[in-house]
């Protein structure tokens, strides 16, 4: 079987502001039925040809990737990484676990934020480039052009190897300037997929090779890796000496190894607003309107809305985002410059680039109604048999009202059950914790009151979550 590595550690800032640092896009359900694209890819490894997954992604984000494939049904490793170090250091790993289930194993590794939709396609390709990978190939898998990009790389096809589509790659070039990309395409190029295929033992020969800090981190990283409840928690200190570089410039764009192989399914990165548009069921006027949004004499338009009513009228190619503390609007063809946009507001120091408003935790989440200079209001959701880490805090009281569920409170020893419409009173220094024992979420609603009601004003007696 095929041991696929898939990679969710990214931020994935091109599509803010309903994909943010703190909930990342591969993580938000874009996608038919509710699935986040991480479900999506997992879904597509769940066949015969793959083993159980080993997930690489962030320490912030294990407990929602844990969730998520508790929700779709799959199990599998989950790995995490106590900085981003690009994907070159991800890979690594990725290869030193699967090599400890089998040395000669032969692994796929792939980006948890694309969308494949002719999923039997996908699975038919893997085998192809996997037979060709047991070969000493480092396989890529790629896309024919639909038109010219500067958001991709692009592979040139060589000699032809033994399956259909398939070739030796004698170049491996980064996102070009459009003129160079025109020339690409008419050459024959594909677009690079950022799926790849190889045997173990050949992608950590030429990460040795070509990238030794890299693997040498790595291995080390491994090594002295802990257990935290399910997940494998790489040593920091080990890690953070991996050079942080992709997988493209460490080892694709040097090796003699490399192969290709034109991907017979569709694909897309959804990098940016105009492809969640092309990828998106689209009315009449080309127009994709999602959430409570309203067109007027408007075409070839995304227009996406998560609460607030959004209206657009008389434009044509424009994205409009609106979440609850941010709205985007930009020209369809100046979607890719989101990044950018995002990198000035971090800048600038404003919040709203990296953060929600509403923000996970392995318990459920909270959401800031209002915050002034001595006080803070919260909405506050428990998901069934959540529970809150056993807690005081030094400069702040605490009201709850509980609006949703029942809710069971710890008060300095004592618990006690709020029923919906009632509430209780938390002052400052008591011990606390708040748990919901029921079969429906529980929400209530929290008033802080006092002289800092930051978030670091929480000293965790006791954690089930095993969170610091």
């Amino acid at each position: 079987m095929i041991v696929p590595i898939v990679m969710a550690g990214g931020s994935g800032s091109r599509l803010w502001p309903l994909s943010r640092e703190t909930m990342p896009k591969q993580f938000i359900p874009l996608l038919e039925g509710g699935l986040s694209t991480f479900q999506a890819t997992l879904l597509r490894l769940a066949d015969p040809t793959f083993d159980t997954p080993i997930v690489i992604t962030n320490n912030e984000f294990r407990f929602i990737a844990a969730e998520q494939m508790l929700a779709c049904g799959i199990r599998g490793e989950i790995v995490l990484e106590p900085e981003r170090r690009d994907s070159a250091a991800a890979i690594a790993v990725g290869a030193i676990v699967a090599r400890q289930r089998d040395p000669e194993a032969v692994c796929v590794a792939l980006a948890s934020d694309h969308v494949v939709t002719d999923v039997e396609a996908f699975r038919e390709d893997c085998k192809r480039a996997a037979r060709l990978a047991a070969t000493s190939l480092i396989m890529t898998l790629g896309i024919k052009p639909t038109h010219p990009s500067t958001a991709y790389g692009y592979l040139a096809p060589g000699e032809a190897l033994a399956e259909a589509g398939a070739s030796r790659l004698t170049r491996f070039v980064e996102k070009p300037k459009l003129e160079i990309a025109e020339a690409y395409v008419a050459d024959g190029y594909l677009w690079n997929s950022g799926n790849f295929l190889f045997a173990v033992s050949t992608m950590l020969s030429e990460l040795a090779r070509h990238a030794p800090k890299v693997l040498e981190a790595a291995e080390a990283a491994v090594e002295k890796a802990g257990r935290d409840l399910d997940f494998l928690r790489l040593d920091p200190e080990s890690f953070a000496q991996a050079t942080p570089i992709s997988i493209d410039y460490a080892v694709m764009e040097r090796t003699e190894f490399a192969g290709m192989l034109a991907a017979s399914f569709d694909w897309s990165d959804v990098g940016s607003w105009d492809s969640i548009h092309a990828i998106k069921p689209q009315d009449d006027d080309g127009n994709v309107l999602e959430g409570p949004a309203v067109a007027l004499d408007t075409r070839r338009s995304l227009i996406r809305s998560e609460e607030m009513l959004t209206t657009v009228v008389g434009l044509d190619d424009v994205v409009v985002v609106s979440t609850r503390d941010a709205v985007l609007v930009a020209s369809m063809a100046a979607a890719g410059q989101v990044k950018a946009l995002v990198d000035q507001m971090k800048a600038a120091g404003r919040p709203e680039a990296s953060e929600h408003l509403r923000i996970y935790r392995p318990w459920g989440w909270y959401q800031r109604i209002d915050i002034g200079g001595r006080f803070q209001v919260k909405r506050i959701h428990v998901k069934e048999g959540g529970q809150l880490s056993l807690q005081k805090h030094f400069h702040r009281a605490e009201h709850w009202v509980v609006v949703h569920g029942t809710a069971e409170v710890t008060l300095d020893g004592t618990i006690r059950v709020v029923h919906e419409n009632e509430s209780i009173y938390l002052p400052i220094g008591c011990t606390h914790r708040l748990k919901n024992p029921g079969r429906i979420g529980l929400e209530l609603i929290e008033v802080q009151v006092g002289s800092y009601t930051g978030e670091d004003d929480i000293v965790r007696l006791e954690d089930i979550y095993a969170r610091r």
